[in-house]
């Protein structure tokens, strides 16, 4: 099963590649991976969070890690694309753009916080900072503004991540009250 789970996650990094790489047919490549490896690590994202509201139908709790990893996986591809292929490695205009547009710091936040969780998120350091992998809901919130905003407009699909969000944080306040 974790090796199916893996490859599946695995999966969208080797269709992208083909559509961009080999097919080159797509019309503007980088706004392609962006789109693509955005959305993705946005919904393994979300998936993340919810594994423990589902596990009385589906026991996925032992998969949240490496599902949480390839969510940071897809935003570093993410970040690298924004970095080389966009940017050009000109890190200074990287960092005016980041400071120029707001939904560019609101991802790079988020994106600084999978990185302290996908560096905490193993052995010794774990055990550590295990408290502090909460932050995955401000990253959470962070990511889904920082797609509305990208998008400059307010879609039927951006709508409803942000409907994901108050139903995960329903769920999650709910379960956490139940607990209690």
């Amino acid at each position: 099963m974790k090796v199916f789970i893996f490859l599946l996650l695995l999966l969208p990094s080797f269709i992208l590649s083909y559509e961009v790489f080999y097919l080159q047919n797509v019309i503007d490549p980088i706004k392609y991976i962006y789109s693509v490896t955005g959305a993705i690590a946005l919904i393994l994202l979300f998936f993340t969070t919810t594994i423990s509201l589902i596990k009385s139908w589906i026991n996925l709790i032992s998969y949240r890690k490496m599902i949480g990893l390839f969510s940071f996986y897809y935003a570093f591809l993410h970040f690298l694309n924004f970095i080389i292929l966009d940017m050009e490695l000109d890190f200074i205009f990287a960092f005016e753009e980041t400071l120029d547009k707001p939904f560019i710091y609101l991802g790079m936040i988020s994106f600084l916080i999978l990185v302290f969780m996908a560096i905490t998120s193993f052995g010794k350091l774990f055990k550590l900072y295990f408290k502090y992998h909460k932050v995955i809901y401000i990253a959470l919130i962070l990511t889904t503004i920082h797609f509305v905003m990208a998008q400059k407009s307010l879609s039927i699909p951006q709508m409803s991540y942000l409907a994901i969000i108050f139903i995960i944080g329903f769920y999650k306040f709910k379960q956490r009250v139940k607990l209690n």
